[in-house]
């Protein structure tokens, strides 16, 4: 079995590329961030550290929901930032059924991305519990999230490993320096390689 991780630094077009491939192979998408949408708009946070924990909770709910789809044989994509720290818990997930992760990773020049990861914020197609730190869906809304520089934003990337987790599949690369320069054709196709490569070692054994 296999199931496809979505990964890579903030901004770099995660949520296109899953949506892409979940059209493109007929898999379901499990994304942490529409998790955390969901648990924003039904519970709300009146703090920073309320806001952190609901964005655990949408964690161990798509691993939940994950861990039901391998249950019943069913390949989905997940879509995250994963990092080091993921590595443990995604690992035990994968290992309980066994399941065989490809790895894409959307990363670029972070300068570039950094300039996307800074507009965002400001577009009216995110998600307000993102955008907000101390104080959502209430009024009077709270304070924005304070704007990191370019110098944090690559070394949260570089320490937390954002763009250099792997599973225990395959890794595609994505360059997402020019959004329009990005061939989601060509990762799909990729993405269908690996997969039958897998299947193929997965006959192997059985044989």
């Amino acid at each position: 079995m296999y199931c496809v991780l979505v990964t890579g630094i903030p901004a770099a077009g995660k949520s296109t590329a899953a949506a892409y491939l979940s059209r493109e192979l007929s898999l379901p998408v499990l994304s942490k961030d529409r998790f955390k949408e969901l648990l924003y708009d039904r519970l709300g946070f009146s703090s920073r550290g309320e806001k952190v924990r609901l964005g655990l909770a949408a964690m161990d709910a798509m691993y939940y929901a994950a861990g039901q789809l391998m249950e019943a044989g069913q390949p989905f994509i997940l879509e995250n930032n994963f990092e080091n720290v993921s590595r443990e818990g995604l690992m035990a997930l994968l290992g309980r059924h066994p399941c065989t992760a490809i790895t894409v990773t959307m990363t670029g020049d972070y300068e570039a991305v950094y300039r996307r990861f800074v507009a965002r914020n400001g577009s009216p197609d995110r998600h307000p519990g993102h955008v907000f730190n101390d104080h959502y869906p209430h009024e009077p809304l709270g304070a924005p999230a304070p704007v990191i520089s370019l110098e944090q934003y690559v070394e949260s990337i570089r320490t937390r490993g954002m763009d250099s987790f792997t599973a225990n599949g395959p890794r595609i690369t994505v360059d997402t320096t020019e959004l329009s320069r990005v061939d989601l054709a060509e990762l799909a196709a990729q993405v269908r390689a690996c997969i039958a490569q897998i299947e193929h070692g997965e006959k192997r054994g059985r044989a």
